[in-house]
């Protein structure tokens, strides 16, 4: 007998809970919604991304140092980003699939404990090389974090509160970056640059402890295990890629257009997230500390972005939310790269507003991918559009590493805005989901 939930039984029992207790209408009423279980998944989510965040961030900032000690150009260390976001496609699309075969909170484990592992690995490269190999093994562990941390927690919250509460797991991203931010500052003022960059790599460990918790106190949503367990099809990259025909609608269409939307989105954020410290210290000659505080700003100004994404997402709507921001970060990008020499408070003062605007654009995102799938290929469907966006997307920050020579790093930087103008593109070809519920 099959143990499949019937249809909404999920969201229908939030439903009920969420008119019975108004206290939930308040600025943490999707927090408590969550009830015991989805605020421990939401912790593991929560945490899992934000040392996904600090762990990936440790290249961009040390990025200058590895430069000068291996002797490289911009292309090769444009080619880090690269390769790393190439490889999290495959490591993202097979992480979704495993989440939807075995479980999700065991996905999450295994793609934090491999991030961990290879980021360390990297403070003992030799070479150039070395390097390389070990920052692209990290994109293994670094593509499935995001995908199965949000369907986990997406799978606990109700459509009246999915936009917020997804949009806060996004907001870690912006607490992982503050506190590598911080590190770097503090390691680099007090060790020498060749060291510091291997220091840097070291603390990438701290993960590991997030897992020993996880491990006891992080569980999958029942009614997402029940789909797991009911032995229906699930797990399946023919399932999110099969056409429309008389066996049904199909989901490539959607697949199709949810992997060009991230194509943009991340073709534009990791642009900027790449390159914006060198351009800090190389164009505009800030020194460590100097460019930890113009950082300050614009990591400030993600993490107002995803909170504030996060609530209007659910108010407007998830594609009038990724609109208006794509439009807005453009904006942002070409104000930020043709502000005149000498002109650095201005700078600085713009940094808010652009990391506001390029990190609002997400908290829709994991929402949206989440409310686009059925459960049983959800983590599927999430894993795969998500990272092969990424992975197409990673071509625009090595582009950015060649031009640099001849267009400089701001110049080159009009790349995110490109990014970004396709996202709003691709928003044509996918439905509304606002307030669907997940069955």
């Amino acid at each position: 007998m099959s143990t499949t939930p019937p249809p909404h039984t999920l969201s229908a029992g939030r439903s009920a809970s969420d008119a019975q207790h108004p206290s939930q209408d308040g600025p943490l009423g999707w927090l408590r919604a969550l009830g015991p279980q989805g605020r421990r998944a939401f912790a593991g989510a929560f945490g899992g991304y934000a040392l996904d965040s600090y762990d990936y961030f440790t290249l961009p900032l040390t990025m200058v140092a590895l430069a000068a000690y291996f002797g490289l150009d911009s292309g090769q260390t444009g080619l880090f980003t690269t390769v790393t976001l190439v490889v999290s496609a495959f490591g993202g699309a097979l992480a979704g699939v495993f989440a939807d075969r075995v479980g999700r909170v065991r996905a999450l484990m295994i793609t934090v404990v491999t991030y961990a592992v290879f980021t360390v690995a990297c403070g003992f490269a030799p070479d150039y090389g070395t390097l390389l190999l070990f920052r692209a093994l990290q994109g293994l562990g670094f593509g499935g974090e995001w995908a199965v941390g949000a369907v986990l927690v997406a799978e606990y919250t109700s459509a009246r509160h999915r936009g917020r509460t997804l949009g806060a797991v996004q907001s870690s991203w912006a607490v992982g970056w503050a506190l590598a931010a911080f590190v770097y500052t503090l390691v680099f003022s007090l060790v020498d640059d060749g060291l510091a960059w291997r220091v840097m790599f070291w603390t990438g460990a701290l993960p590991a402890l997030l897992v020993v918790w996880m491990r006891r106190r992080v569980h999958d949503a029942p009614e997402a295990k029940a789909v797991r367990e009911s032995g229906a099809a699930k797990g399946s990259f023919a399932a999110i890629l099969r056409p429309a025909g008389p066996s049904g609608p199909g989901l490539l269409r959607t697949t199709v257009f949810a992997a060009l939307l991230s194509t943009g989105v991340q073709g534009g954020y990791y642009t900027l997230a790449t390159w914006i410290p060198t351009y800090l210290k190389t164009e505009r000659g800030l020194s460590v500390v100097g460019t930890g505080t113009y950082l300050t700003f614009l990591i400030s100004g993600a993490f107002a972005g995803y909170l504030t994404g996060g609530r209007l997402t659910d108010r407007l709507g998830r594609r009038p939310n990724i609109w208006l921001f794509a439009l807005l970060s453009v904006v942002c990008v070409l104000a930020y790269a043709n502000i005149p020499d000498g002109a650095n408070t201005l700078l600085l003062v713009l940094g808010f507003p652009l990391g506001f605007c390029m990190s609002a654009i997400f908290s829709g995102f994991d929402s949206y991918l989440s409310e686009l799938y059925p459960t049983a290929v959800r983590g599927t469907g999430q894993g795969f559009t998500y990272n092969t966006g990424r992975a197409v997307g990673a071509v625009f920050p090595t582009l950015v590493g060649y031009l640099a020579g001849s267009w400089g790093v701001g110049g080159a930087l009009v790349f995110g805005a490109i990014g970004y103008g396709i996202a709003a593109l691709a928003l044509l070809g996918l439905p509304e989901t606002g307030g669907r519920e997940l069955a």
